[in-house]
């Protein structure tokens, strides 16, 4: 059998995720359900727009439930904060970039990333480039527009 591979969260992203899996699991897919039996009982079904556009949520739904489970009983979580100035999984990094905006980001595991709350993934080009540089350190990321370079102003 093979191991599935551990998930390592940062505390927040554990809570966030298991309130995300709560609320499809108790709230979304209950209330879908309830909506698809309500429309099978006003007759026929089979060229029913509706009926289909929510059976197809129902099913997406499961499928992130199920995605979610499966994290959440691989999920380690991981120490965020402490810093000896290295950047790695869990940092809180403070970024130049060579034009002279300043970004701060979280940098997280794939399954918690996201760029809208402040946390990008280790395995994004920036993730990348920034494992293991130091406070004061440069990086270089490649993106189709062009190359940027990130100076690292602080580490937590």
């Amino acid at each position: 059998m093979v191991q599935e591979r551990v998930v390592q969260l940062t505390a927040g992203g554990k809570v966030r995720l298991d309130e995300e899996l709560r609320l499809l699991r108790d709230e979304r897919k209950p209330a879908l359900a309830t909506r698809i039996y309500e429309v099978s009982e006003h007759g026929d079904v089979t060229d029913n727009g509706e009926f289909e556009e929510l059976k197809e949520e129902l099913i997406m739904t499961e499928a992130r439930i199920a995605v979610l489970e499966q994290m959440l009983t691989r999920a380690e979580i991981i120490e965020t904060g402490r810093s000896d100035g290295t950047v790695r999984l869990g940092s809180r990094v403070r970024l130049s970039s060579d034009d002279g905006e300043e970004e701060t980001w979280l940098l997280v595991s794939p399954e918690e990333a996201n760029s809208m709350e402040g946390s990008i993934s280790t395995e994004s080009p920036v993730g990348r480039a920034l494992i293991g540089c130091h406070e004061g350190e440069s990086a270089t990321v490649t993106t189709p527009a062009g190359s940027i370079v990130y100076t690292v102003l602080s580490v937590e």
